[in-house]
């Protein structure tokens, strides 16, 4: 993976359109190879750049987001070529469509969730959540939001460290990692059930340990603590394959 971004930095230096109105989001793919980000917005909320797009290794987009925007973003990789008329990707695949269209990724992904604002409160809140499992890194970062504005990342490859019952494998390539609830379906690691409650859900054995190599990401359902982030900013950068 590179080890700089300087055409982001030269990016954000250069960028002097604002809308006192909304707030932008620059996603940047810092991988070696192309990322499809795939768009989920909470029901009521418009769906930016048609919900789902292609970018390429060292390539950045902007998207202008609305005061109260809330969705979520996560990453798809391995994707065929739309040129077969048989879309499909390895990771974070949304019913095998390019735009996601309201349908969110299949798990394991990784996602960056977000509600920039509502009528009651000004204050954004974010997160990297791994609740879903891992597919790829991936931070969010505020630019501009002042002292306190809190970084929701999970810079390192889990799939690397992931434990063998929790490995998703694609054509013999490990491609990304499961949550304990993917992979066991229980109440007690989905956090349903009598475990829909924070006094009753616990972090798993497995949730220990993303949490370890990765602690400003949410690592299960009650995660607010060190998991979510606030801030007041009016742009965010969200990288993928973000430099460690």
């Amino acid at each position: 993976m590179p080890t700089s971004l300087h055409p982001f930095f030269l990016l954000i230096l250069f960028i002097s359109v604002f809308s006192a109105d909304g707030i932008q989001l620059i996603i940047v793919n810092n991988c070696n190879e192309t990322v499809w980000p795939g768009i989920l917005c909470t029901a009521g909320h418009p769906t930016p750049n048609n919900s789902g797009f292609r970018l390429c290794s060292g390539e950045e987009a902007v998207l202008q987001l609305p005061d109260w925007w809330s969705g979520r973003i996560w990453g798809r990789q391995g994707c065929s070529d739309q040129k077969t008329g048989k879309f499909y990707c390895q990771t974070g695949d949304c019913s095998g469509l390019l735009q996601c269209m309201g349908t969110g990724g299949i798990p394991p992904a990784t996602l960056v969730e977000m509600t920039l604002g509502t009528p009651k409160s000004p204050l954004h809140f974010y997160d990297v959540s791994l609740v879903d499992g891992f597919n790829l890194p991936v931070s969010m970062v505020p630019i501009g939001g002042g002292i306190g504005c809190g970084v929701a990342a999970c810079e390192a490859d889990l799939n690397v460290c992931c434990p063998s019952n929790l490995v998703v494998k694609r054509q013999g390539k490990v491609v990304g990692c499961k949550s304990a609830c993917l992979a066991s379906k229980s109440d007690r690691y989905c956090c349903t059930g009598g475990y829909a409650n924070p006094k009753m859900c616990k972090p798993t054995p497995f949730g220990h340990l993303f949490k370890a190599i990765c602690p400003r990401a949410y690592s299960y359902a009650y995660d607010e603590a060190t998991g979510l982030k606030t801030c007041r900013a009016p742009r965010y950068v969200i990288t993928f394959c973000p430099p460690k």
